[in-house]
């Protein structure tokens, strides 16, 4: 994994390849897929992510810090999401 800049935030991506989380303001945002990404958008305040009004990112859950127990564990499956 390699730190990385992704719509102008810090963000995590993995050597040579796709971002997979990042930090939006004081919140986490995670790329995630099926079940990751119903898990995380039950979370209360969490939503997709919408860099751009009216323009939601839908693969993308972006996570309050209330939830930051939880950001291990998301930025883990948001990664295996990415595949090999």
């Amino acid at each position: 994994m390699v730190k990385a800049s992704m719509f102008g935030m810090p963000g995590i991506k993995r050597r040579g390849g796709k971002a997979f989380c990042g930090l939006y303001g004081d919140d986490m945002i995670f790329k995630l897929a099926g079940e990751d990404h119903e898990r995380a958008l039950v979370l209360k305040g969490a939503h997709l992510f919408e860099p751009m009004a009216g323009r939601p990112m839908k693969a993308w859950v972006q996570v309050p810090p209330e939830h930051e127990s939880q950001y291990a564990d998301l930025a883990r499956s948001a990664e295996a999401s990415l595949g090999s």
